[in-house]
């Protein structure tokens, strides 16, 4: 089996190191909505639902909800050890850098790529926030 390796550059917004299976995302994503203790998505007729968001690095397009609902979900996440690994996404609102950051999930925008078009679910990713950069390994 052969691997293809694709680098990218990106924009920092919280640091750190994350790397693991991707989890791919069209859709906004709450983290209200995912079961805090398991990280599996809850929200019905959603794209990932039942999927879970535990040790992945998440890709996505953007978060959804208010502040309160969104910060709480992504922190008990990570309170309970089951917070994505890494996060990248395609457009950042405030809400989500705030929860990032509090939860301490590195947290990346601005690829060279779109990265849903970039990165498949089940593609290995490392997402070195302090270098800018994404690492995609992919077995074809």
């Amino acid at each position: 089996m052969r691997q293809t390796e694709i680098t990218l550059k990106c924009h920092k917004i919280m640091g750190g190191y994350g790397e693991g299976e991707a989890l791919v995302s069209a859709e906004p994503i709450c983290f209200y909505l995912t079961d805090p203790k398991t990280g599996r998505v809850r929200e019905k007729d959603h794209e990932l639902e039942g999927k879970s968001v535990a040790d992945k690095v998440l890709v996505f397009s953007s978060g959804k909800a208010s502040s309160v609902v969104q910060i709480d979900g992504l922190f008990k996440l990570a309170s309970n050890g089951v917070a994505p690994r890494a996060m990248i996404v395609k457009d950042v609102e405030t809400v989500l850098v705030v929860s990032a950051v509090l939860a301490k999930v590195p947290l990346v925008d601005r690829l060279e790529k779109d990265p849903l078009a970039a990165i498949r679910t089940g593609d290995f990713v490392k997402v070195d926030a302090e270098n800018g950069i994404v690492s995609v390994i992919r077995k074809d």
